[in-house]
């Protein structure tokens, strides 16, 4: 399979059920089909969080063993590929943060550990980012904003028009001149 392909149409692609208690060796079967098509992505994603490939491949092996220790518990298989990442992500940022205090216990420079805040410049320059931003968000027209909070809230545009009571177009016009307004503010 393709690592291009969306994973829950993948997923389901694959065979994998989502029904009941299977017997160890389909369990296994279904683990290795998943493994195979998440391996890549969840390296992927573990190498992008700032572990070393020899780490990211241990979390990922212990992922899809706790992963085949979830099904065969009985355990909820919906959604098991946000299931994987969760676990992953979760697993791997342990793994950074414990080779982080290894370098630092053995005094190896190699593994700088960067201040996560930002410096008095980049706080000054985002301050002033977000009162443009805020600047323009308050000149918006109310049903600019509102259409704007909503959308933030998660609704779809069709709900939003329901909201509002005015029509998808009138929706997607006004979050498109908003979005645009707010490009032009936080290019300045």
């Amino acid at each position: 399979m393709s690592d291009h392909l969306p994973i829950a149409g993948s997923i389901r692609a694959s065979g994998i059920r989502s029904g009941s208690a299977n017997p160890p060796a389909q369990l296994e079967e279904e683990v290795v089909a998943l493994f195979d098509l998440l391996r890549h992505p969840v390296l992927r994603y573990l190498i992008g969080i700032g572990l070393p490939a020899e780490d990211a491949e241990e979390v990922l092996q212990d992922v899809f063993l706790a992963l085949f220790q979830h099904l065969r518990d009985g355990k909820p298989r919906d959604n098991l590929g946000g299931w994987v990442f969760r676990v992953a992500h979760n697993l791997g940022l342990k793994r950074r943060g414990s080779v982080a205090r290894e370098a630092g216990a053995a005094g190896d420079e190699s593994l700088p550990i960067p201040d996560p805040s930002p410096n008095p410049e980049d706080q000054m320059a985002n301050a002033q980012q977000r009162a443009r931003l805020l600047a323009v968000l308050n000149a918006l027209p109310e049903q600019d904003r509102a259409c704007l909070h909503l959308r933030a809230e998660g609704l779809r545009y069709r709900e939003i028009a329901d909201v509002l009571g005015i029509s998808l177009g009138a929706v997607s016009a006004s979050l498109t001149r908003s979005m645009a307004r707010m490009a032009r503010a936080d290019e300045r």
